[in-house]
């Protein structure tokens, strides 16, 4: 069975991120993936300190939070999902620390898994949110699946997601979306295997010129 991984980015663990994610969830039942929600937002998670023993180790140096353990279920998962509350016209900083380690420090391929973005704001600041954490997938060779609208919900409480009619329907597109991708990549890579990924070259200018 196809597995997504939610990640949960808001301290709160049944707020406006939560409402969202959850909408999704129903969805993926329904579709017959299975889904595993990880509350991110409401550990203390210190960031990347660039030391590069994750390539030695296999692994963050930092053993203290979920950064390993989310990472070993990346691993399997077919998909994921990342949601994020906007604070000042970005995501949460606990989940971009958490991102960057996730990502800088697992060494196995993310190449095809299904991506998604999903950010709750009261007002604004939620497409440069998005933005941001999209490229955490589309540096990582992850598809993106989109929706019938940029992935956001609106509102100061769950309560008031549940009235943001719009932001719900985008929610059950984009799982329903992210579904039919996870099965076409499967359904392919099973027939002709996946696409050819080249690492040749590393463009660096260490002479100065």
């Amino acid at each position: 069975m196809a597995k997504v991984l939610l990640l949960n980015g808001s301290p709160h663990p049944k707020g406006c991120t939560w409402a969202a994610l959850h909408e999704m969830m129903e969805v993926f039942a329904k579709e017959g993936i299975e889904t595993e929600l990880i509350h991110v937002g409401n550990k203390a998670i210190r960031g990347c300190i660039s030391c590069n023993a994750c390539g030695k180790l296999g692994r963050c140096v930092f053993d203290d939070d979920p950064v390993n353990e989310t990472a070993k279920k990346l691993e399997e998962a077919d998909g994921l999902v990342v949601g994020s509350p906007v604070y000042y016209g970005s995501p949460n900083g606990t989940i971009l620390a958490f991102l960057d380690r996730l990502f800088y420090s697992t060494s196995f391929s993310k190449h095809m898994k299904v991506g998604a973005a999903v950010v709750s704001c009261r007002r604004g600041g939620n497409t440069a949110s998005f933005d941001v954490l999209n490229k955490y997938f589309t540096i990582s060779g992850m598809p993106v699946a989109s929706s019938t609208y940029w992935n956001q919900v609106h509102g100061f409480s769950a309560e008031d997601v549940a009235k943001d009619l719009e932001g719900l329907q985008v929610m059950r597109n984009l799982a329903r979306n992210m579904a039919f991708l996870i099965r076409a990549i499967a359904a392919e890579k099973e027939r002709a295997g996946l696409p050819q990924v080249e690492h040749d070259f590393f463009t660096s200018f260490p002479d100065g010129k």
